[in-house]
Parts: C-alpha cells; structure tokens; sequence
C-alpha cells in the first residue's frame, strides 16, 4: 500500500505544514523536515510510510470483526471524518466528547437503549397517548440523544481500536482509551506528543484537506479490510458440500481357527470316504 501513497499527493494537499516553532512539542523532531518561516515542516517521506503502517493495521482490525472509533470535534474535521466513517461503516464521534464513554460504556449504551426505545414507542403508538408537552419533551431528548450518540448506536461493545484528529483536542478520549488499553491511531501535529498513541501518522490536522487526504487513505484501508471478511464468511457457502464416498466394506480378514478348520475339511472328507 506504500506504494499508492504519493508524497506529491500529500504535498498538495499541505499535509506537511506544522504549528509555528514556538508551539512545538520537542518529541515531534523525529518527524519534523526543516523550519520555513517560523514554521515547522513535517517529513512527508515519513508520514507516508506511517500512514501506510497504520493503514495495515486497521485493515486487520476491521477484518477481525471488531468496530474502530473515529473521533474529531474540531470544525475542520468533522463533516470529513462523518462522511469518512459512515462510507466504511465505523462508529464516530464528531460533537462533544461524552464523559467516560469508553471507560463507562455501560451507561452510554443505556442512554443508546433510550433512544431506540422512544424509536418503538413511536412505532406501536404509545408516544399518541402521551400529552403534548410531554411528547415535545420526549422529542427534545431523542434528537438529544442522536446528535450525541447516534452516530455509535451500532457499537454494542468496546471499540477494537480509536482514530482521533489532534490529540491535544481530544485528551479526554485519549485517555480513556489508554487505561483501557485500546490501540490509538491518530493524526499528530507539531505541537502534541506523540508518545501518547501506538500509531502516530504525523500531518497537518488542522486544514481540511489535509485531513481528508488522511482519512481517505484510513478509510480505504478499513473498507479493504472488511471485503476481506465478507470474501472469507462466503467462501465456505459458495462450495458446495462434497459428498463423502461411501468406504467400501473391508475383506473379512479370517480368523486363525476358521484357517485351520478350512484346510482340515478336505482331509477328514477322504477319511470318511476310505472307511466307507
């Protein structure tokens, strides 16, 4: 996959430009190229290569079965990430970072159950019977709840890994998902610490293009990964079920008296036929 990757590519879409050099976090240098006016040039031959390392890694995780949480509030992004997501049918969190939803997923996914169920009570008629008042309310919530949470209403379990657009935004999800130790992939500026996550792809996480340049390359990666697992769950049905052979019966194998008693028939006929 390294191979689609084009620097070029990222060059235009300005995926190398970094913060000013006074906003910079030292354990960024490793990634970053040179310094131009003031600002830091990220290595794109480098961000290449982690966004292809990255990639490999989610196309895995989505062929095992398990869902990745894309994650990015910032205005810039989330519109991108949105669309992104929904293209390869991941969960996403793109408005506020609900408190402990990771670390207290229980609870999310009950607020997840409330929205489902106001969904039937409009289905079977009881939200008709409430008072006018009380279904504007019951309606408030429920769009409450899917600005927040419908968006990850599919994910009935912890996410098998989290992708977030700048780190430093979104410290509360990073966190969470390091005391679970859930694998974080994200997009690392010049100014946060890419020691907080296992797959750092480092990139301008600030300018629309060069995050959908990323999450392009990202989302491709996942949508590979599950044709991968839909091609292997059908590969079993397309083969038709070979019928077994029926193993022919194997010869009788004689046992040592019935041997004796066939070699000694023939004699004691002649006995017989000389007495008489």
């Amino acid at each position: 996959m390294a191979n689609n990757i084009e620097v070029k590519e990222l060059l235009d879409a300005g995926v190398h430009f970094g913060h000013l050099t006074r906003r910079w976090d030292p354990n960024m240098a490793p990634y970053i190229y040179m310094e131009r006016n003031g600002i830091h040039i990220i290595n794109l031959y480098k961000t290449a290569a982690k966004i292809d390392e990255a990639s490999e890694a989610l196309k895995k995780i989505a062929a095992s079965g398990r869902k990745i949480l894309f994650v990015a509030t910032k205005k810039q992004a989330k519109e991108i990430v949105a669309e992104k997501a929904s293209k390869a049918n991941q969960p996403y969190i793109t408005e506020r970072w609900p408190g402990g939803m990771l670390t207290n997923f229980v609870t999310i996914r009950k607020a997840v159950k409330k929205m489902a169920s106001i969904d039937r009570m409009k289905k079977d008629g009881t939200f008709n019977t409430l008072s006018k008042k009380e279904r504007l309310q019951v309606d408030r919530l429920r769009a409450k709840l899917e600005k927040n949470l419908g968006s990850i209403s599919d994910m009935t379990r912890l996410p098998g890994a989290l992708f977030v657009v700048d780190i430093t935004r979104e410290h509360i999800a990073v966190k969470e998902a390091q005391k679970l130790n859930i694998p974080i992939f994200a997009m690392v500026d010049t100014n946060s610490d890419p020691r907080q996550v296992q797959y750092v792809i480092p990139a301008n996480d600030d300018a629309s293009k060069s995050i959908d340049k990323v999450m392009t390359y990202v989302s491709d990666a996942v949508i590979e990964g599950l044709s991968e697992r839909k091609a292997t769950k059908e590969a079993p049905k397309k083969e038709a079920p070979k019928k077994e052979a029926k193993a022919e019966a194997p010869a009788k194998v004689e046992t040592p008296a019935k041997v004796e008693a066939t070699v000694e028939a023939p004699a004691t006929e002649a006995a017989k036929q000389e007495e008489e």
